[in-house]
């Protein structure tokens, strides 16, 4: 192939083109921690890098990204490798060049400098960041530049405008989005566009934040024709994180049949970010072998679904008196002498509650025993739960039950928060984690982890004995139920339930599973657990629509759908779909009756009928 900067304009014109998928996890993967500068191996481990490139070469990628997504002057400055941004730069040309030869096209990687924080770097220094790393870049042969993981469009154009100063380049702009059709500075994407157009740009998309399915919406959130090819690099999936390691769910197989439904919706650039290695990238580029484009006018882009999120890991608190004999029994109580029921609603992202609190008041009417909230789950800002649990309390009558995550408050944060809890007369809470901040809708914020599940649940129950967490007695004691959430969908269930078992010898009162989809799982979490001394509410979460049940089978850490629930929802929408995930959860909850007093419904999307529906149908069946 020639090599010239028209080239890839008119090869986007002809076809499909293969992008590569994740350095930084790659090399993650490989033993590289994290924590050091991945674009310094440019220059001090080129064969590394190399051969990272020619894996996803051979794989079938003929768009290469150079390692330089971070190898600009204010990133590198705090490595004390400022100095050598050029050279880091245009040894990532030239190792790229040398992996793949002309039979790629080789596209300058360039972040965002500010990383959605819009004023923590001077706008001048911000220019000349840009310049100077794109000049680089350019000088050293690359074929293009790929400006990715923009937050808002301000500084998208910012970077634009200096591309285009510098050279008559193809440039590729891709923002990282939420689920709102907007940019974070709260511009439609197809208005961003739209201005991105006009400025000069080439191709327009998406990457990294999301997996497949919430960049697929994305997609299809844009409102009329783009008028530019549209590229999308997804992560894998949700990463979990487990025993200090992150790990991504969302397999190659999946990714193949993701490829075709975005060359469906008019993709003309399709890769990988976070958590994709060559085995994605080789099973992209087999599903579109032969793939003829579509013209513009003949793309569907269907109305987005509801935006999913994955079910939050269990959780309680109570609205239990502190004194006395008299005060109501706890839900630990309570599951020990018949069925009890507790039902997961999602807070807020906005300042709306009004949905919320009707849910609520309908599950309270079928008699739920309790409401249970997250605390920020997959690290999306919503609604303080504390808040809400309050107001159920005092509006809705009924218990409400919160998760604390260790990922948001230090020590002193969570013992404050903890003692607020307390005075509330809210009891019951459940210790988790908590997702990484870095994959949430605020990536510039802070993870704590002060403290792990195991010490949070051991020092809630220190409060219990009247010591702070300082070891300082406190002048009265607490009187918290603590929760531990275990995922039982993994392959080796006899080493989740040792790991659970730690959990409640640091002091676990009971358990809440993960959405189980299996039967036959189910009896064997049941004989699993059955001495491990707490009671376990098994989690069932119904599906909303086929889209969903892909979603949760391929992205969500921890849930795995049978290959017959998965045949069942394929293609439902809508009533229909949520009639069909109704079925399916009532099937399952014929399964676990019998083996589990607790149970935990997850609503999915706030469609709280679904969840009223399925409590009538535990009492039905077992005539409370």
């Amino acid at each position: 192939m020639e090599r010239q900067r028209e080239s890839l304009r008119e090869a986007l014109k002809e076809r499909i083109l293969i992008g590569d998928g994740a350095m930084g996890t790659y090399l993650y993967q490989l033993g590289f921690p994290i924590g050091v500068s991945y674009e310094e191996l440019n220059v001090l481990r080129p064969e590394v890098i190399q051969n990272v490139h020619r894996l996803y070469y051979e794989a079938g990628a003929r768009i290469i990204e150079t390692n330089t997504y971070s190898a600009n002057l204010v990133k590198l400055a705090k490595y004390g490798l400022e100095d050598q941004m050029e050279a880091i730069n245009r040894a990532g040309v030239a190792i790229a060049r040398s992996a793949v030869g002309e039979d790629a096209f080789v596209i300058g990687s360039i972040g965002s400098v500010r990383d959605g924080k819009l004023n923590n770097v001077r706008t001048s220094k911000v220019e000349e960041a840009y310049e100077r790393q794109m000049t680089a870049l350019v000088e050293a042969g690359a074929d293009g530049l790929l400006l990715e993981t923009f937050y808002d469009l301000k500084e998208m154009k910012l970077a634009l405008s200096i591309a285009r100063k510098i050279g008559d380049i193809p440039v590729i702009c891709q923002f990282a989005v939420e689920d709102s059709g907007r940019t974070r500075d709260g511009v439609a994407l197809a208005d961003a566009f739209q201005q991105l157009k006009k400025l000069g740009a080439d191709v327009v998309g998406f990457n990294c934040h999301s997996g497949p399915n919430g960049i697929l919406k994305a997609v299809e959130s844009i409102e009329g024709p783009v008028h530019l090819p549209l590229s999308v690099y997804p992560n894998a999936g949700i990463p979990d994180y487990v025993d200090g390691k992150y790990s991504y769910s969302a397999g190659a197989q999946y990714f193949g049949e993701c490829a075709r439904r975005f060359a469906d919706r008019g993709v003309k650039i399709i890769g990988g970010c976070c958590g994709t290695t060559p085995e994605h990238v080789a099973a992209m580029a087999a599903a579109i072998e032969g793939y003829a484009p579509q013209s513009e006018a003949a793309i569907q882009r269907p109305k987005a679904a509801v935006a999913e999120s994955a079910p939050n890991q269990a959780s309680t608190a109570g609205k239990f008196s502190r004194t006395g004999g008299d005060a109501p029994q706890t839900i630990v109580d309570l599951v020990k002498q018949r069925h009890t029921v507790i039902v997961e609603l999602d807070p807020p992202r906005d300042l709306d509650i009004s949905r919320f609190m009707a849910g609520a008041a309908a599950l309270k009417a079928v008699n739920a025993d309790a409401i249970t909230m997250a605390d920020n789950s997959l690290a999306v800002t919503r609604m303080s739960n504390l808040a809400l649990g309050a107001l159920l309390r005092e509006q809705v009558d009924i218990t409400p039950l919160v998760h604390i995550a260790a990922r948001d408050r230090n020590l002193i944060g969570t013992q404050s928060h903890m003692m607020g809890l307390d005075a509330l007369g809210i009891n019951h809470v459940l210790a988790v984690t908590g997702d990484p901040a870095r994959f949430g809708d605020l990536p510039d914020s802070s993870s704590v982890y002060d403290l792990t599940s195991f010490e949070m649940i051991r020092m809630i129950k220190q409060l219990n004995e009247g010591t702070a967490f300082s070891g300082k007695p406190l002048k009265q004691k607490a009187n918290f139920i603590v929760g531990a959430a275990f995922n039982p969908n993994v392959k080796h269930l006899d080493k989740a339930v040792q790991r659970l078992e730690r959990k409640v010898s640091s002091g676990a009162d009971y358990i809440m599973t993960q959405p189980v989809y299996d039967p036959e799982l189910m009896v064997r979490i049941a004989e699993a657990t059955k001495n491990i001394g707490v009671p376990v509410f098994i989690g069932i979460m119904p599906l909303a629509n086929g889209r969903n049940a892909e979603y949760l089978h391929n992205e969500v850490p921890g849930i795995q759908l049978s290959d017959e629930v998965r045949k069942r929802m394929a293609g439902l929408e809508g009533e229909a779909g949520r009639a069909e995930g109704v079925r399916i959860a009532q099937e399952l909850l014929d399964a676990a009756l019998p083996h589990f007093n607790g149970i935990y419904l997850i609503t999915p999307f706030m469609y709280h009928d679904m969840a009223v529906q399925l409590t009538r149908y535990v009492w039905q069946k077992t005539k409370k």
